[in-house]
């Protein structure tokens, strides 16, 4: 039973050392491609609700800048008031001990078309919509949808749906629209379980796997030591000796050696004289 309870708190122990919080990035409205000059949110979320999660990106103008620098900050909220083509790029989340969240790439266009899908992870199996999006009214307009160049498939609405996405889905879609033009492209992946959209671009810091190295080794050098002086409490608790287990060094002096101490110093004292 001791035995038990030590490994249940050894587990318990290791699994706070351990612990890494991970945010996850969305933005609204929810689509991977924008018009220029509307606006356009990010949050930073995690199951614990904690803040100080920063909104950080890369675009062919600038590497790993802050909120503040490119939008206005709300908390772990990031607003771009009137989004432009060089917002085009990769955002995430960062913590300040260097933690990261999923990434999400955004196109930003000054074209009339883009093609709207969805920004957050999709699990495998399922239904994904496309949409063909015109900046003007009515945006709901025969278009085109394209995969890899080839054409796959036309819709006089404007919305083309994949049923039961899976690993043969994946590669680079656009629309076209024969009275506004072409989207940009973006690509869709399905991995594992999960469909991530967007346009590939700079991928995340390259520092970012040296951070959470980083980042999980101060986790251990915070907890850790509460955790060895746990296990080592324990473990003295369970050796220490009981009353019936005394060493026989530590017994008390018989009796009879006491009383038979004063006689025999009395005979030496009558052998002196």
């Amino acid at each position: 039973m001791e035995e038990t309870s030590l490994r249940w708190l050894l587990w318990l122990t290791t699994a706070l050392c351990c612990r890494l919080t991970q945010a996850r990035l969305t933005v609204s409205p929810s689509s991977s491609q924008f018009f220029s000059w509307t606006s356009v949110s990010l949050s930073c979320e995690d199951d614990d609700g904690s803040a100080g999660w920063t909104l950080r990106r890369n675009t062919t103008r600038e590497t790993r800048t802050r909120c503040g620098e490119w939008g206005t900050s709300a908390g772990s909220s990031c607003i771009i008031s009137y989004i432009v083509t060089w917002d085009s790029g990769v955002y995430w989340c960062e913590s300040r001990d260097g933690a990261t969240s999923n990434t999400i790439n955004i196109t930003v266009t000054g074209g009339p078309v883009i093609l709207q899908s969805p920004v957050l992870p999709v699990m495998d199996g399922h239904d994904v919509t496309l949409h063909c999006k015109t900046k003007t009214p009515p945006s709901d307009l025969p278009a085109a949808f394209y995969k890899d160049g080839s054409l796959i498939s036309t819709e006089p609405t404007g919305h083309m749906t994949i049923h039961h996405v899976s690993k043969s889905d994946e590669g680079l879609y656009k629309c076209n629209s024969s009275r506004h033009g072409e989207s940009p492209p973006s690509w869709i992946s399905v991995t594992g379980g999960i469909l991530s959209t967007g346009t590939p671009t700079a991928p995340p810091p390259a520092s970012a796997p040296l951070q959470l190295v980083f980042r999980l080794v101060c986790h251990l050098v915070v907890f850790c030591p509460y955790c060895i002086s746990t296990v080592l409490m324990v473990s003295l608790y369970r050796r220490r000796p009981t009353g019936s287990d005394l060493p026989v060094g530590m017994a008390t002096t018989p009796p009879h050696r006491a009383e038979e101490g004063p006689a025999d110093e009395l005979g030496a004292a009558e052998h002196r004289f």
